[in-house]
């Protein structure tokens, strides 16, 4: 069921459902998230098992600010904190020490937490309510909810509450807030390791991170040892139902000549014009802005896949640190095939 995520009374109906131990659509500005109460094991279960996801992969966990994070970490280091001061709210989220009693099961039994506050107003507003300690919601307050994307393990996130429903039906609530203005899921730093290491890419570049902490992040491939595991860091990820392959603007216009009128079963995902012979290709041109194309991906690849195609070929992002977080979904998803 879809409730409109602006009135006051699906506020309240959401906070209701996390208190009593349900689950959630939860719209952030990143993709909607798949909510549950972090402190409960029983409801972060819920989680892995409607996701189909391997309960030792670790969810991240959604606060309604930095005075939530003491609630989940033992500790956070000075870059950590400039971290959390220049971008929370927003689409960060920190690897931090665990405290012992907390969120076992949402941190897949690690002894390290990711924590992240949503810029989303929604979302924020559900982290509100359900942390009130008014008597006005049943239940004990929730202080945090861990909230992966809403989709089954391994496949396109969702940015729309459309999107979640289409992949656990009616039964699910889900809080309708519009569709998500990031797009692709957030930066991953871990913080437990003396330095920022960069985990994930996302909307928040290398260059901002070091900018606001003063230390540039070492990738994970520079600082190997006791790499936490973290959402969105298997090798195929993000996969659409069609094959996806990412070549370069030759490549491709080469490919759709040769297959020529014959070319179906096809879609093209490019920011570079290209020719084809045949009208049942679908071609749809990808913005030449990095953030706009964040903010689009996921829709487009499940678009294709409403259309019945069975390929997709994308035109490899450029190499630039803007472009890190699209890339990585992209080639992510391309593994998968």
């Amino acid at each position: 069921m879809i409730l409109d995520g602006q009135l006051p009374e699906s506020i309240a109906a959401a906070a209701s459902a996390l208190r009593s131990g349900a689950l959630l659509g939860l719209p952030t500005e990143t993709v909607y998230g798949l909510a549950a109460d972090a402190a409960s094991d029983a409801a972060v279960a819920q989680i892995f098992a409607a996701k189909g996801r391997p309960s030792d992969h670790p969810l991240i966990v959604h606060v309604a600010g930095a005075a939530g994070i003491a609630h989940f970490a033992s500790a956070v280091p000075p870059f950590a904190q400039a971290l959390v001061d220049a971008f929370w709210p927003g689409p960060l989220t920190l690897i931090l020490p665990r405290r012992p009693d907390m969120a076992t099961a949402a941190t897949g039994g690690q002894d390290s937490v990711g924590l992240r506050c949503p810029d989303h107003p929604v979302a924020l507003a559900v982290l509100r309510a359900c942390a009130s300690d008014d008597g006005t919601l049943p239940g004990l307050p929730v202080l945090g909810v861990a909230a992966p994307s809403a989709n089954r393990f391994g496949r396109v996130s969702p940015t729309t509450a459309r999107h979640v429903q289409d992949e656990f039906g009616d039964a699910l609530l889900v809080l309708d807030g519009g569709p998500c203005g990031v797009g692709i899921e957030s930066t991953i730093i871990d913080c437990t390791r003396g330095v920022p290491v960069l985990l994930r890419p996302g909307a928040i570049t290398r260059e901002q991170v070091a900018a606001a902490c003063g230390i540039a992040p070492l990738s994970k491939e520079e600082l190997p040892t006791h790499t936490p595991r973290a959402s969105g860091t298997l090798e195929a990820h993000y996969a659409p139902a069609a094959r996806v392959r990412l070549m370069d603007a030759r490549a491709l216009q080469a490919g759709l000549d040769v297959l020529g009128a014959d070319a179906a079963h096809l879609a093209v995902y490019a920011r570079t014009p290209l020719r084809t012979a045949s009208s049942r290709v679908v071609q749809r041109r990808m913005p030449d802005d990095a953030a706009a194309t964040a903010q689009q991906l996921f829709a487009a690849l499940r678009g294709f896949d409403d259309a019945g195609v069975k390929l997709i070929w994308i035109e490899t992002p450029p190499d630039t640190p803007d472009w890190e977080g699209v890339r990585d979904r992209l080639q992510r998803a391309s593994a998968a095939g």
